[in-house]
Order: structure tokens, then sequence, then C-alpha cells
């Protein structure tokens, strides 16, 4: 099985790295700071983008995938779908990135793993 960071490391990792593109990062939703699963909420300019999870893979790697809401989704689309996840793991992160190029972020964290 795949090694990870602390979700709570992690966590600070991604709002340090938006705040270095030029963005900023806020966390929605603070879960288990061990074990936690993050999901990133990806925008840019308050423009909705993608939803990013990591999972466990089949092969016991983590990856991330993209979930929820397409892009262009409204904020309520997108916190209605916040919640129902919060409602079915009480140990979720919710990590909101507004960040300058976010193709290019979805891209790297998705092929990256």
């Amino acid at each position: 099985m795949a090694e990870r960071l602390p979700a709570q490391l992690e966590a600070s990792g991604f709002l340090r790295s938006a705040e270095q593109s030029g963005g900023f990062g806020t966390i929605l939703r603070k879960g288990d700071p061990d074990r936690g699963a993050l999901i990133l909420i990806i925008a840019s300019r308050g423009r909705h983008f993608a939803c990013l999870e990591r999972s466990l893979s089949p092969d016991g790697a983590y990856r991330w995938q993209q979930v929820g809401p397409p892009a262009g989704a409204g904020t309520e689309t997108i916190a209605d779908w916040s919640q129902k996840r919060v409602g079915f793991d009480s140990d979720l992160w919710l990590i909101e990135l507004d960040i300058p190029s976010p193709e290019r972020f979805i891209a790297e964290t998705t092929s990256q793993g």
C-alpha cells in the first residue's frame, strides 16, 4: 500500500502552492488531520473548473481524479454536492483553490497521481 502525508500537512501544502502561483486557497472544511480524504475545488477568478479527489486505486497507489459538478457549475450546485460528500464522509477535507492556470494544475495533478 502507498504511503501518504497526513491530510493536514498536505492541505497546507496546497494552500502554499496556490499562493506561490499568484492565487489563493482556503479550507472550507477541516476533516481528520491524519487520515481525512481531500477534495480540491478548483477555480479561477471565481469560475469553477473542477473538483479533484484523491482516492486509492486498485494497484494500491493514491491518484487524483475529477469528481463532482462539471466546469462552470454554480456555487449552489457545488455547495449541495459538497454537503452530500461531507454527509457520506465526516473526515473529509474541502479545500478551495482559486489559481491562475487551473487547466494546467488539473492536468499535472491528475497525471502525477
